[in-house]
């Protein structure tokens, strides 16, 4: 019983401490492998996608407290969310991406595209 409970805290703790997002086969994803995604059309680290875009490409939410690494801030929406950015660009989920590691969304409308690091 000691040895569950001690493997069952060991797994809470490597998961409380797991980063927030990775780098999956050099594309940038959150932590649980979906693919992250940067719209053309915003300017400044400014996000410009709301309501039906923000439908089809839910922005990756950050809270107010959480921290990442090099080339990681948080941008504030105007529907007063926080959402992460890389090197100064938001950052997006698409809602056609079912599976970690799909990136569907690529490429679409010429204005979307993966950050491959």
């Amino acid at each position: 019983m000691t040895c569950h409970l001690h493997r069952t805290a060991l797994l809470t703790l490597s998961l409380a401490l797991a980063p927030l997002a990775t780098m999956a086969a050099e594309m940038l994803t959150d932590s649980n492998g979906m693919t992250l995604y940067t719209f053309d059309k915003d300017t400044n680290g400014v996000s410009t996608c709301y309501d039906d875009c923000a439908v089809k490409w839910p922005p990756y939410l950050a809270m107010a407290d959480q921290t990442m690494g090099e080339g990681w801030t948080i941008v504030e929406r105007t529907d007063g969310t926080r959402q992460w950015a890389y090197d100064g660009k938001p950052l997006y989920f698409f809602a056609g991406d079912k599976a970690k590691g799909d990136k569907a969304g690529d490429g679409l409308g010429g204005v979307w595209h993966i950050i491959v690091e």
